[in-house]
């Protein structure tokens, strides 16, 4: 397995900045985020590591040499949209964009493009697929036709008041999964496993893993606190931000030893790429690399160099 990190969090850096960071703290790989330039939509959006709008070949060799003098590789590239949002022009957007992405890790030769599936959180999975298919089959076509693997991450994207009830990614657990392989068999469309998620939902994690082994593509290292007393007082149907809190690894409540070696048993080699969302380490940039620094001392005890 290959340790790194989501470049989101360092958003403030420039992409030379971020490989060099990567670089001297010992990180094998970076999966940088190709948001189209402009204002963010949220927390931990519109970040642009890469122009894929704007990506030219002579561009991809830049990045390519930068990466190899550095000996870091692009674990994949990230943009984590709503390509199902009930407006279809806006939705229309987000699915060009993924093209774009698409073809600009053709052009760098990254294998991986992580994203949402998106979803009209005001609508049941059963009214949402409909949608699914006719977005997804064609992506997944398109994305396979240039080489490309696309890793779901299992986010359910309800955070906020505004994505109630259903949060804006249909992708959420195992049973959707099974469905969503049925509907697209494709070897190229698979996870983007994120452990934490399935924390906050009360799901087992490790039995994910093995069930869907050869699915996963790429893995994302964030914790979740469930903090009991709270979700006492509220219960599941609350805003899940009410009861648990997402935290650097080994701050919450995975059990990434034996995370970890689960993913191992079942032979895989990928990138696990540590995602900083913890507000406890967001005050600064400084801030911001001690915690990846100190989920990569963490993490690292348990990975073979």
């Amino acid at each position: 397995m290959r340790l790194g990190f989501v470049s989101a969090i360092l958003a403030d850096l420039s992409l030379e900045e971020v490989v060099e960071f990567a670089s001297e703290e010992g990180f094998s790989c970076v999966e940088l985020m190709c948001w189209p330039k402009g204002k963010a939509e949220r927390r931990y959006a519109g970040v642009t590591h890469i122009d894929a709008a704007n990506l030219s070949k002579s561009d991809a060799v830049r990045i390519k040499d930068l990466l190899a003098e550095a000996q870091v590789a692009v674990s994949g590239l990230g943009y984590y949209p709503n390509p199902l949002a009930p407006d279809k022009a806006e939705a229309k957007v987000y699915i060009d964009h993924i093209k774009k992405v698409v073809n600009a890790a053709a052009l760098l030769d990254v294998g991986v493009v992580n994203s949402f599936i998106g979803r009209d959180w005001t609508k049941s999975v059963e009214a949402n697929w409909p949608r699914f298919k006719q977005v997804w089959k064609p992506l997944v076509k398109y994305a396979a036709d240039k080489g490309v693997k696309i890793g779901i991450e299992n986010c359910p994207m309800f955070f906020t008041d505004d994505e109630w009830p259903g949060g804006k990614n249909l992708a959420i657990s195992p049973a959707i999964w099974r469905r969503m392989f049925d509907e697209i068999p494709s070897r190229n469309f698979g996870l983007n496993f994120d452990p934490s998620h399935l924390v906050w939902q009360q799901m087992d994690y490790t039995r994910a893993v093995r069930e869907f082994a050869d699915r996963i593509f790429h893995v994302h290292a964030k914790d979740a606190r469930i903090d009991r007393h709270k979700l006492d007082e509220v219960g599941i149907l609350a805003n899940p931000l009410e009861y648990h809190t997402p935290k650097l690894p080994g701050l919450g409540d995975v059990d990434w030893a034996g995370l970890l070696s689960v993913l191992g048993d079942t032979g895989y080699t990928g990138a696990v790429c540590i995602e900083v969302e913890d507000r406890a380490y967001e005050g600064s940039v400084g801030l911001r690399k001690e915690a990846l620094r100190q989920s990569g001392r963490y993490l690292s005890q348990f990975m073979p160099e």
